[in-house]
């Protein structure tokens, strides 16, 4: 609901077309691919692949879009990590929708946009959003592809489903799972799912 209520809002402005939609970060990957838009607006916490490294992804294909972070959470752990991400704005769904609209006019004018409440607390602690490395967690102690694949598992995929998403064999799988255990010191998946929810990694 609140996907379709940005589409129409957004699609309202006269100056915007909404050129695509999807649910989960994998999927959004592949429109960017085909549609090539000047601008998104991607959600942090999305299924089958979170927000970040889709934008890391989008990035990969083009460098020339222009992302928008979208957060629930004030979190500026997740703000720092959508901006090292290449993130250009970051705005949080509780503000209002004039904020997304000035958000969106900023980074097309080839300017920054962060949510005054997140960007007060990155103020404070006297770092640059886009380059701090004061937080030691998932995204800078796990390789993307890592983080894939602990996504795909703690969301309850199966080695296979996850082997198939990926385009890899189910040892490589195996192997994965087995590095991240060592990793982060954790002895089960059910850990894991925990450690990917405390880090943003994906949801309940």
């Amino acid at each position: 609901m609140i996907r379709q209520g940005l589409r129409s809002l957004l699609a309202a402005q006269q100056d915007f077309a909404v050129v695509g939609e999807a649910d989960e970060g994998r999927a959004a990957v592949r429109l960017v691919e085909s549609l090539r838009p000047d601008i998104v607006v991607m959600d942090l916490r999305m299924p089958d692949l979170n927000g970040i490294d889709a934008t890391r992804q989008v990035l990969a294909i083009r460098r020339d879009i222009k992302v928008i972070g979208l957060s629930a959470v004030h979190d500026e752990r997740l703000a720092t990590e959508m901006l090292r991400a290449g993130a250009r704005g970051y705005v949080l769904k509780d503000a209002a929708f004039e904020e997304l609209v000035q958000a969106i006019r900023t980074v097309l004018s080839d300017k920054t946009y962060i949510s005054p409440a997140i960007a007060r607390t990155l103020l404070a602690e006297g770092s640059d959003p886009a380059t701090s490395v004061s937080y030691s967690g998932a995204f800078d102690v796990l390789s993307p592809r890592e983080r894939e694949a602990l996504q795909l598992i703690a969301e309850g995929k199966s080695t296979k489903e996850v082997a198939a998403t990926l385009d890899v064999s189910v040892k490589t799988v195996e192997t994965h799972r087995r590095n991240l255990m060592e990793k982060l010191g954790i002895g089960s998946v059910a850990e894991l799912t925990k450690f990917a929810i405390r880090e943003g990694i994906t949801t309940l």
